[in-house]
């Protein structure tokens, strides 16, 4: 657990509490703002964490590093937004657009170089995480940096061939990354929100893509064996043939489809490389692409 996970655990959660270990002081019952555990100033500093907010940043996390490193700028966030909704100050289920991270931009760049690779963490275009870690050096790929990233703002990560990813790419892009993983009432839901981003409806087809992935997680809940539970790649393994419709993702697709992963999960929280957190990379990667 790191230090900020420990202060955040520490605080009070009642009114009557002094709330002397939170940074910045304040009494227990106030809420924990971007300003209390990270180095940002402006609105960002004045704005209570949400559990979406941490959301977006777990699956850029995830999308970028492939994983959510432990005691990183998402687990102290998720830490932060547990209190905030005990708390009442934020909802479950409050919209990602409501969310400061949201509206501003969540992103989490890498940068390779020779024998390392520097991550930074980023929230509405404020650093609040960065480190280094030593990697192997590759001689065939130069001396030339490769720079990827994941949520708002830039170019890095653009495409040499101009093309963009397609919702449907995107979500056969999770049968790779998370394809062994059982299918959830959390991916259906995002399946759906995809299906129907792609369809330009405001609700997925009763006999297409999320359908099918919803009958999977119906049966999964009555598997008795984990060998017989349907995975993400049985169901979206052939997703861009069984769309009726496609289209290029773009941000707001991203909100939508990270927001009900994450209402649909008991945690709140979204699966590493799962459905949002490949829609949200196919829209970083598309916004960066001529």
């Amino acid at each position: 657990m790191s230090q900020e996970e420990e202060r955040l655990r520490r605080q009070p959660a009642n009114p009557d509490g002094q709330g002397q270990d939170r940074p910045g002081g304040g009494g227990g019952a106030d809420p924990v703002r971007y300003g209390d555990v990270f180095a940002v100033e402006g609105e960002l500093a004045s704005t209570p964490i949400a559990p979406q907010d941490a959301a977006m940043m777990q699956a850029a996390e995830s999308a970028v590093l492939g994983r959510a490193p432990r005691g990183g700028t998402a687990a102290i966030m998720q830490s932060a937004a547990r209190r905030n909704e005990r708390l009442g100050v934020v909802a479950r289920d409050e919209a990602a657009t409501d969310g400061a991270a949201a509206e501003c931009g969540v992103a989490v760049t890498e940068a390779r170089v020779p024998g390392a690779r520097v991550v930074t963490e980023f929230v509405a275009d404020q650093p609040v995480g960065q480190y280094t870690e030593a990697v192997e050096d590759d001689a065939a790929d130069g001396a030339a940096a490769e720079v990827g990233e994941l949520g708002g703002g830039g170019q890095a990560g653009a495409a040499r061939d101009g093309t963009k990813i397609t919702i449907g790419e995107a979500l056969e892009a999770t049968a790779f990354s998370a394809g062994d993983q059982p299918v959830e009432p959390s991916d259906a839901a995002a399946i759906a929100a995809a299906e129907a981003r792609a369809s330009g409806t405001d609700e997925a087809p009763p006999d297409g893509l999320a359908a099918r992935a919803r009958a999977a997680a119906d049966a999964n809940a009555l598997a008795l064996r984990e060998e017989d539970r349907a995975t993400l790649r049985d169901v979206l393994a052939d997703a861009t043939s069984r769309l009726g419709a496609d289209k290029e993702v773009e941000r707001e697709d991203a909100a939508r489809v990270v927001g009900a992963e994450v209402r649909g999960d008991p945690d709140a929280a979204a699966r590493p490389g799962g459905v949002a957190a490949s829609i949200a990379t196919a829209a970083r990667l598309n916004r960066g692409r001529q």
